[in-house]
């Protein structure tokens, strides 16, 4: 799905470094009504996101004599699809609108394209759907202009009929059954395809609950939807979000200072937005101005985790990484890791110890950043590791660092003065793992610490099923990142970043080239270097998920989905910064 803003408002709002609002269904009727009530009448805002639509149309295939075939539903979506067709039409195009019902004459856009003698057919008047079947295979453009995003029930009757016979001629005439609907970079779009029809959803495909991500068995995959004002919720929600194709935002004329918009806690990151959270590279920059990060990683059966979280790190741009590692892997670390400096941990059998906390501890003062987790294991005396160090190895009594009898917070109130506090952290993979197995863990954590599980580690942390996490990601990192007092990134297709203070921010990738081992030690590798450079942890995360994301999609572009590697992406993430001019 490549993000798009083509109206100029929706532009400078993205160029000016904001995110882009997500929303439920209910909170974009009231943004229309809100629209209204400021002077921005229900027509003018068809007669502009009639617009988007042509606009849309117009960056897929060149307008004049393109032949462009219209879907026309009952309500204020079918409406839209004949502003478009007609401001096409006038441009030029070859225009043919397909009714699922008699629009009654009292329509004005109806009458509009009636008085052009712009051909039009009513389904009624096509029982068997020879005539639209041959409408849809001679098309270079079909326009779902049927149901919009009020729609939340099963698609019957004549709808659906003509919608299965939609389906049946595009599967005919093409190749492949539409886009591959990984979320291609807005810093390196992909061409769009020449096959035809292209088809183009006019707020969402028909069928599509944009509340849910539901998706009808006969809904229509979109190559590309043309949504108004803000993305909806749904269309990044699966299944419904493999039927949404590349997504364009376009406008309809609502002000940008809503009250109802500036409620919604959920947002859409964007190339620009994410551009303007990064620090600039002074020309007159030391390493020391890159920040200094320090990554507790790795294992005899997991050293390569730690090399992924190293070498993005440097990749990101952070001035200094030093591994804090198991001595029983130095050597093929270094050898792999030129640039790094090192701290040897003691171990056991491969696995950092217990008495590993004291000598990270000391060695971690003056960094500005702390990453502990890839590839350390789950061994228990790695667990006693991680809770000494969090608890600035306060207690040195196992009894109380035990998993059995875990330090609680009034421990930590009593202990010692002195303890040495850690630099701005990131915990990822096994060292949440470890998190999950400890009692009373949240009372351990530094505020504003970032947490980067996927879902089976979001959902040994909250214990709860892992089906139950990815019901509603966005609810449940949400709710987690309030109740643990934390930034939570939950990765997976369209990554949610949740802070503390109840606001959450969709990462618009969803990648199967991601999809492979090590890739997530990669991101905690970006965040950490990030978050030494200075940045807030939310701004940290947000940003690091998303370069993340993009460097994979440049990646799967230049290699092929199934064939990246996680170690393909710390150079790709270089590359993206370097577009993003950082």
């Amino acid at each position: 799905m490549l993000l798009l803003c083509y109206n100029s408002s929706q532009r400078d709002r993205v160029m000016g470094g904001s995110m882009i609002k997500v929303v439920t269904v209910a909170q974009m009727q009231a943004i229309e009504r809100e629209t209204d009530l400021a002077g921005v009448s229900y027509s003018q805002m068809m007669e502009n996101a009639g617009q988007g639509v042509a606009d849309a149309v117009g960056e897929v295939a060149a307008v004049r004599g393109c032949r462009v075939l219209i879907l026309v539903g009952p309500g204020n979506n079918g409406g839209d699809g004949l502003v478009a067709g007609r401001l096409l039409a006038e441009s030029g195009a070859d225009v043919q609108f397909y009714l699922s019902r008699p629009r009654g004459d009292d329509d004005a856009n109806y009458a509009r394209v009636i008085s052009m003698g712009v051909p039009t057919l009513v389904a009624a008047d096509d029982p068997q759907g020879d005539q639209l079947a041959e409408a849809v295979a001679s098309a270079d453009v079909l326009i779902d202009a049927l149901l919009g995003t009020g729609a939340d029930r099963p698609i019957q009757g004549d709808l659906k009929a003509l919608l299965e016979r939609c389906g049946a001629v595009l599967r005919a005439s093409r190749e492949f059954p539409g886009l591959a609907r990984g979320l291609v970079s807005p810093v390196r779009p992909t061409p769009v395809p020449t096959r035809t029809p292209v088809v183009i959803a006019v707020d969402c495909p028909s069928g599509l609950n944009c509340d849910t991500g539901q998706l009808d068995p006969v809904a229509m995959a979109a190559d590309l939807t043309v949504t108004f004002d803000c993305p909806k919720a749904g269309q990044f929600r699966f299944p419904g979000a493999t039927a949404v194709g590349d997504l364009v935002v376009a406008d309809i004329g609502s002000p940008p200072d809503l009250a109802t918009r500036a409620q919604v806690r959920l947002e859409l990151a964007t190339a620009d937005g994410v551009r303007n959270l990064l620090p600039t590279r002074p020309l007159d920059a030391h390493k020391g101005t890159f920040g200094k990060v320090m990554i507790a990683a790795g294992s005899l059966n997991y050293t390569g985790a730690a090399a992924l979280a190293g070498e993005a790190a440097y990749r990101a741009g952070a001035g200094l990484v030093t591994m804090a590692v198991p001595s029983a892997i130095h050597a093929p670390l270094a050898a792999r890791l030129a640039e790094a400096t090192f701290v040897l941990l003691p171990h056991e059998m491969g696995a950092i110890s217990e008495n590993a906390a004291r000598v990270l501890l000391p060695a971690a003062d003056g960094y500005d950043a702390l990453l502990v987790g890839p590839g350390l294991g789950r061994e228990a005396k790695t667990g006693l590791f991680l809770r000494r160090l969090l608890a600035g190895d306060r207690a040195a009594d196992h009894g109380r660092l035990g998993f059995a009898r875990p330090a609680g917070r009034e421990e930590l109130d009593s202990a010692p003065a002195g303890h040495r506090a850690l630099p701005p952290l990131v915990v990822d993979a096994d060292g949440l793992n470890l998190l999950a197995e400890m009692g009373a863990w949240q009372a351990l954590l530094p505020p504003a610490t970032i947490l980067t599980p996927h879902p089976g580690e979001m959902a040994r942390l909250l214990g709860r099923s892992v089906r139950e996490v990815t019901e509603d990601r966005v609810t449940i990192a949400a709710q987690a990142a309030v109740q643990w007092g934390q930034v939570v990134v939950l990765k997976g297709p369209f990554t949610v970043v949740a802070s503390p203070e109840s606001r959450a921010t969709l990462i618009p990738f969803a990648n199967p080239a991601l999809a492979t081992a090590g890739s997530g030690d990669v991101l905690a590798g970006v965040i950490a270097a990030l978050l030494g450079m200075g940045m807030e942890a939310s701004a940290a995360a947000i940003a690091g998920a998303y370069l993340h994301a993009a460097a994979g999609a440049r990646a799967a572009a230049d290699i092929g989905a199934a064939g990246v590697n996680a170690g393909d992406l710390p150079w790709y993430v270089a590359a993206v910064l370097a577009e993003m001019g950082r």
